[in-house]
């Protein structure tokens, strides 16, 4: 049996020493810290069972140091320990969710009876929902195998999203395997689903037809506004709908969710296309045929998504809609606290479009900083680093103040990333697209039973650079590498997070409306 660790943050900690002793002997393992800025650390290094955290440190406080752990550990008990029950005091922590607390004294059979208590109950949670998936497993997999239209693949993903998070604190790692299992299952179907039907989404009226990149204005933002009605959108770019559900929890103390939807993003899910469809209301290749200057192909130089001010106006005016709307792009720290400090300026206009690259940033940075793979070395990791990045960010700061003006918000992307480990060979030429997703060009060589290809692009609304120009997307966790050098890219962007392909955690993309509280 794994042999249980405790960290005890005290800066009297000598004076526990018989506590600890105690503990000891008992078979637990205990770790001190005197200060809580060394208590963050340690938790981060050590990865301890449970915290014992004193409220009265030098330095942060015990409150303070509660919150640092909880952010990127949310799920780890922590007691809090402090001299007096001041109403205050332990409000603030039991908000924060701590597991228990002792006044100072502190007795060795009144510590025990705490831990066994909060480790008990910790473990009889995890049983219970491992139980519960076990039972849902096979549900899943039945609707896996007989899903027939994109809302039964949103359905399916909802769920497996929401056992993926139960189940990433599991003490039992066989069921990690399983729901990672079961979601590569799902995206070998959804993969066959996305073959047979995507082409004919953009012909005729097909009855199962999801809502598209290039319909979001006009049919999901436009459908919750009104001739009073406020509302900033906030498309925080590659944001999957897993690290929405890892937000909420900050954004419910301000705004309740009114709907919250999932639409599919267009191929290629990445931001030239997919962005430029939303914005525009059109899809890729009539963004070209209608403003030949607002489009750029993959082999123009330079950002590929300059106009997309520009293409929210053309938008806002075929719709018979006044161009009355204020735009920006956040890139930095600097311009996301100019923002959340000006919130008056915004809500002048009736619509707000604002662009956050956070999260796409840190998926690039994953890629090529190894301490970065390190603080989001998986899915559940990722998700974390993207809630501690929110909750202290300027944007929460910008929705906080929002909320006080009665302002609807309406969250999105404009597609998600995968954790690829697949590497397929590709050759071509020196103008094919360098994209990992997906690839562009006219003499591309492939095996095409590994990918999802288009030889007419017309088909799927997508612009073709010259006459013989083939589109492929690779699928579920593949990446396309080169034969030249093969072994050192296949190795450096193994286990990176990309898009532009094929998967459920690419292609449903959330879309949430939200109300302020009161």
């Amino acid at each position: 049996m794994k042999q249980i660790s405790i960290l005890w943050a005290d800066d009297e900690i000598d004076l526990l020493k018989p506590n600890i002793i105690f503990l000891e002997s008992k078979g637990y393992k205990v770790l001190t810290a005197t200060n809580g800025q060394d208590a963050i650390e340690m938790v981060r290094l050590n990865n301890p069972d449970l915290v014992f955290l004193d409220e009265y440190m030098p330095g942060i406080s015990g409150l303070q140091t509660l919150e640092e752990i909880k952010t990127t550990f949310p799920s780890l008990p922590v007691i809090m320990i402090t001299k007096s029950e001041e109403e205050n005091i332990m409000e603030e922590a039991i908000g924060s969710k701590i597991s228990d607390y002792l006044i100072k004294p502190v007795h060795p059979k009144q510590i025990l009876l705490s831990i066994k208590k909060t480790l008990d109950n910790r473990r009889l949670i995890n049983k219970k929902i491992t139980s519960t998936y076990q039972s849902e497993f096979s549900n899943i997999s039945v609707a896996i195998n007989c899903a027939s239209s994109f809302d039964d693949w949103v359905e399916i993903y909802r769920r497996l999203v929401f056992w993926e998070m139960e189940l990433e604190n599991s003490s039992d790692p066989a069921m990690t395997e399983v729901i990672i299992h079961q979601k590569h299952e799902a995206n070998n179907e959804f993969t066959k689903f996305i073959k047979s039907n995507y082409g004919e989404w953009f012909h005729g009226d097909s009855v199962n037809k999801p809502m598209l990149s290039h319909n979001l204005f006009s049919s999901g933002i436009y459908s919750c506004t009104g001739p009073s009605q406020k509302v900033v959108v906030i498309l925080i770019d590659n944001l999957r709908y897993d690290q929405w559900k890892a937000i909420l929890p900050d954004i419910s103390e301000y705004y309740q969710v009114e709907k919250e939807e999932l639409y599919c993003s267009i191929l290629p899910t990445a931001t030239q296309f997919a962005r430029n469809a939303i914005f525009s209301g059109l899809m890729p290749m009539d963004i070209g045929k209608l403003y030949p200057k607002l489009w750029l192909n993959d082999d123009d130089e330079g950002s590929k998504n300059p106009h997309e001010e520009e293409l929210i106006k053309k938008q806002l005016i075929r719709m018979g809609c006044q161009p009355d709307f204020y735009y920006e792009k956040v890139l930095n720290k600097k311009s996301g606290k100019k923002l959340s400090e000006n919130t008056s300026s915004l809500i002048k206009h009736p619509l707000t479009v604002l662009v956050y690259n956070f999260v796409d940033m840190l998926s690039h940075a994953r890629t090529e900083m190894d301490v970065i793979k390190e603080l989001a070395g998986d899915d559940a990791a990722y998700r974390s680093l993207t809630r501690s990045w929110f909750r202290h960010s300027y944007l929460l700061d910008l929705l906080r103040e929002l909320s006080k003006e009665k302002v609807k918000i309406a969250i999105t992307s404009d597609h998600g990333s995968i954790r690829v480990n697949n590497p397929v060979k590709v050759i071509g030429d020196r103008n094919t697209t360098t994209n990992l997703r997906y690839k562009q060009g006219k003499n591309l060589n492939y095996n095409p039973k590994q990918v999802f290809e288009i030889r007419d692009p017309s088909k799927i609304r997508l612009p073709r650079v010259n006459v013989s120009s083939t589109y492929i997307f690779a699928t579920g966790a593949d990446f396309f590498a080169y034969p030249n050098n093969y072994n050192y890219y296949a190795n450096y962007y193994n286990n990176t997070f990309q898009h532009g392909g094929i998967s459920l955690e690419e292609m449903v993309v959330p879309f949430v409306i939200l109300e302020p509280h009161g």
